[in-house]
């Protein structure tokens, strides 16, 4: 199974809608809350190269937001991409 990131903070919709994709899915994740966190924000800023949340990552490797993994998930590519 992927090891599965996701930065995020509360109150945020899409974040919401990503991490009920996941659970979906049926897949393990590891939510970074990023509200609070500078230094996580930061992280995840110089990893994605992007300062919105959420922000995905499948085995250290950036998926995208909740958009880009929703187009996946239209375009049948996301279960691959998550390992199942």
């Amino acid at each position: 199974m992927a090891e599965i990131e996701i930065y995020t903070s509360p109150f945020c919709g899409f974040c919401s809608a990503a991490k009920k994709l996941l659970e979906k899915k049926g897949v393990a994740y590891t939510e970074i809350d990023v509200m609070m966190k500078s230094d996580k924000r930061r992280e995840m800023t110089e990893r994605s190269g992007s300062s919105t949340v959420p922000q995905i990552f499948v085995d250290g490797v950036h998926l995208g937001d909740c958009m880009e993994m929703m187009e996946m998930d239209a375009d049948d590519e996301l279960d691959a991409k998550l390992g199942l």
